[in-house]
């Protein structure tokens, strides 16, 4: 995995936005108000399109079983949302407007057009109202990311979905950026078709700060009677890219929207075949998501097809199993009936892994064995429920597993991850609840300094002080007893990772409501897939 969106944006977003137009001042309702269109009016011309060997890179077929698409069908962001109301009924209306901006953008902006909140659950079910829905059930359609203009894009005021979308000169001239310049002949084609869209050259497109804008998030928590107190840095996936040696390499878009390397058409319609199309799959890190939208594709009306899902979450599989970590076995040794090892595990991606949304979590699962195969030793085996056998934070919520710099038995785990603290002290997975972290161990990119890194993307923990975890990777030294036991000793290491954590998923238990009793049943029912090896090695001596 490189450089995650949020997606990825498989993950949950509570974010506020004040709507701002690109004109400024208070005259803006006087003025052409930006519009939107759903998905279906740009299929007609973007799908169809394949390489000159036959390779299908439809834009609106990517689109549809990615996580973006469907942000707003996500059954664990529409129960964390449930969950977050009852535990500050006060806000009810202040969380859904905050929680809607990036996981409902259209229905949000048409809201705040009108001088409105947005709203999340009276869309809910989608098929209830069709007609009514359809702009919340788009997700994160073309219609908006295409018409954010550069206007201050990665300044502070443009995340937590700050993004400015023009007021458009006239009626029939509304700006839709892409990467290419478009001939007014093709440009009529479009504007005809969507009723005044206007396709328009704009080299912010590519830029990451505009994937910034909706994946730097600052949560505002919630106190006695709902009342703010304070912020958390919930995801910041951009300022940790910012402070690795990413940006002189890679951007966001060249990593979650692999570049087509042949010349082919970005429209079925009179387009010419041109170098430089990105696909609109997004991968990033949620598959755990993708595959919970396929099974349970009724209840959450879910418009991909099957086989488009399927691809989906295969190639998510495929991009974090080939381009997030790798882990090597060194220095191993036998000293004194102890098996001694260190662990290296390295980051791959241009954010913290694993990044965005804090229900992720990665963990170095390692088997010992002897010249016959007897286990001697294990640490970090995944139990079929989606939790880890000696972490301490599923066992009990009211406890984590520290970072550690060096492992001596069986029950104690190293997981990279953010554990959050509420306002008492306590853990929680409340994100309105979070004023901070307990820990943050989460592995660097490369060129991160964690000595100079700004507190909202700070290492917390034991892992601060820690000489062997640095930018790019950590060093666990594994001192494993073996007594007697014959060798040559066999030892297997794994880098797990797992989207939605077996703790972030059962918390949602004890509320009575339909979406978080839904999403455990939906947990539960598929657990034993929650997770994937992220990168492996094996040494014999």
């Amino acid at each position: 995995m490189r450089n995650l969106l949020a997606g990825v944006l498989g993950a949950a977003l509570l974010i506020v936005i004040s709507v701002r137009f690109a004109s400024g001042g208070d005259d803006s309702k006087s003025q052409i108000q930006p519009a939107f269109r759903t998905s279906d009016r740009c299929f007609p011309c973007h799908n169809e399109l394949t390489t000159p060997s036959g390779r299908d890179v439809s834009i609106g077929l990517a689109w549809r079983s990615s996580i973006m698409a469907n942000s707003a069908r996500d059954p664990y962001w529409q129960a964390s949302v449930r969950r977050e109301t009852i535990d500050h009924p006060q806000v009810t209306r202040d969380i859904q407007d905050e929680c809607s901006i990036c996981h409902m953008p259209m229905a949000h902006y048409e809201a705040k057009l009108k001088g409105k909140e947005g709203e999340i659950f009276k869309y809910l079910p989608f098929e209830a109202d069709p007609k009514k829905s359809a702009s919340a059930e788009d997700g994160v359609t073309c219609a908006v990311c295409h018409q954010i203009s550069k206007d201050k894009l990665g300044t502070r005021e443009s995340f937590n979905g700050g993004f400015v979308i023009e007021n458009p000169p006239q009626k029939n001239a509304r700006p839709e950026y892409g990467p290419f310049e478009v001939t007014p002949p093709r440009q009529h084609i479009m504007d005809s078709s969507t009723g005044g869209f206007r396709p328009s050259y704009a080299e912010h497109i590519r830029d990451s700060a505009l994937c910034g804008s909706c994946h730097q998030l600052y949560t505002t928590a919630r106190g006695e009677g709902g009342k703010d107190i304070g912020y958390l840095p919930e995801q910041m996936p951009y300022l940790e890219w910012l402070h690795s040696d990413y940006p002189s390499r890679y951007s966001c878009q060249q990593c979650h929207m692999p570049e087509v390397h042949d010349a082919v058409r970005i429209s079925s319609v009179l387009g010419d075949p041109r170098n430089g199309l990105h696909e609109h799959v997004f991968e990033g890190g949620n598959f755990f998501m993708q595959q919970i939208l396929n099974q349970y594709r009724n209840d959450l009306d879910v418009a991909a097809l099957p086989q488009e899902l399927t691809k989906a979450a295969d190639s998510t599989l495929t991009f974090l199993r080939t381009q997030s970590a790798r882990i090597e076995i060194r220095n191993m040794d036998v000293v004194g009936g102890t098996l001694q090892a260190d662990v290296f595990v390295q980051n791959l991606t241009g954010h913290k892994l694993p990044t965005a949304y804090p229900s992720r979590r990665a963990w170095i699962h390692i088997l010992v064995k002897d010249r016959a195969g007897k286990t001697l030793f294990e640490s970090g085996t995944l139990n079929s429920d989606g939790s880890i056998q000696g972490n301490d934070n599923d066992a009990d919520p009211g406890r984590f597993e520290p970072h550690y710099r060096e492992i001596s038995s069986p029950d104690q785990v190293q997981i990279y991850e953010p554990i959050l603290k509420d306002s008492e002290g306590h853990v929680t997975t409340g994100l309105l609840s979070a004023i901070a972290y307990f820990k943050d161990n989460r592995i660097l990119p490369t060129g991160f300094d964690k000595r100079t890194a700004e507190k909202d993307i700070a290492v917390v923990g034991d892992a601060l002080e820690d000489p062997n975890f640095v930018a790019g990777s950590d060093t666990v030294r594994y001192s494993m007893p073996v007594g007697n036991a014959d060798g040559p000793f066999h030892v297997e290491v794994e880098l797990w990772y797992e989207p939605i954590g077996f703790r972030w998923a059962h918390n949602l238990e004890p509320y009575r409501a339909n979406e978080p009793q839904r999403f455990v049943s939906y947990y539960e029912s598929m657990s034993a897939s929650a997770a994937t090896v992220l990168a492996r090695a094996e040494l014999t001596r």
